[in-house]
C-alpha cells in the first residue's frame, strides 16, 4: 500500500462526499448514500482485485467489471467478502444475473446501457445503479440514475485512452449543473486529486491508481 497516495485519495474523496451532500440538504434533496472512492476493477490492470478491494476505507465502493472472464463468479464472491467486511459496496457491471448470484448491492452500466435504468430500478428496487458517461449529451440524459461516473478527466488509460480529457474546468462545468451525482474518473492519482476539490464531484473512482495506493505491494 502507498500510504500516501492512499491518504490524499481517501482525503479528497471524503471532501468531495461531503460537500455534495452539503449542497444536497441547502438544496432541500435528500443526499444519497454513495461511498466517497469507487475502485474500478479490470481482468489485466487490477489482478485479484479482492486483495485491493480488503484494503480499502471502510465505506469505499467496488465495481466490477468482468469483461466476460470465465472465473467472474468466483471473484465477484471474492468481492463480495472484501466489501462487507469493509462495510463497502459492490457493483456488478450490466450483469444482473451475476449481481443476483453474488448478492451484489446494484449495477454499473456502460453508457451504451443506460436506457436500461428504469426498469433494473422498477425490478430491483433496492439495488443502487450507476452509469458511465462520456460526454454532455450522455449526462444529461443520466437522471434515471444514483450517479454518474464521468471520464476521463485527465489522461488515462484502459478504454478511455483513446478519449481528450476533459480537465478540471470543464468537467466541473458538467458536474455542476448534472441532475445526478457526478464521480470524477480517468487519470486521479495523488499528485492531481486536489485539484478537483470544489468541481463539484460527490467522489472518485480509479482503476490502476486505486491499486497503486490501496493495493498489495507487487
Amino acid at each position: 500500500m502507498n500510504r500516501s497516495g492512499a491518504d490524499i485519495l481517501w482525503e479528497v474523496a471524503s471532501v468531495l462526499a461531503r460537500d455534495a451532500a452539503n449542497v444536497s440538504r441547502a438544496a432541500g434533496r435528500p443526499a444519497p448514500h454513495l461511498p466517497p472512492l469507487l475502485f474500478f476493477t479490470d481482468p489485466v490492470r487490477t489482478p485479484r482485485p479482492w486483495e485491493t478491494a480488503s484494503r480499502l476505507p471502510a465505506g469505499s465502493g467496488v465495481v466490477f467489471r468482468t469483461f466476460g472472464a470465465a472465473d467472474a463468479r468466483e471473484t465477484g464472491l471474492r468481492l463480495r467478502e472484501a466489501t462487507r467486511r469493509r462495510d463497502g459496496l459492490l457493483l456488478v457491471g450490466l450483469d444482473a444475473e451475476l449481481g443476483e448470484a453474488v448478492e451484489a448491492d446494484g449495477l454499473h452500466l456502460p453508457e451504451r446501457a443506460l436506457g436500461q435504468a428504469p426498469a433494473i430500478a422498477a425490478a430491483r428496487p433496492d439495488w443502487r445503479i450507476t452509469g458511465a458517461v462520456h460526454s454532455e449529451a450522455a449526462l444529461a440524459a443520466a437522471g434515471d440514475l444514483d450517479a454518474a461516473v464521468l471520464s476521463p478527466v485527465f489522461a488515462a488509460g484502459g478504454a478511455s485512452a483513446g478519449r481528450p480529457p476533459l480537465g478540471i474546468a470543464a468537467f466541473s462545468a458538467l458536474a455542476r449543473e448534472a441532475a445526478t451525482p457526478v464521480y470524477a474518473l480517468g487519470g486521479i492519482k495523488g499528485g492531481n486529486a486536489r485539484g478537483l476539490i470544489g468541481s463539484g464531484a460527490c467522489g472518485l473512482a480509479g482503476v490502476s491508481a486505486i491499486r497503486a495506493a490501496f493495493g498489495p505491494e507487487d
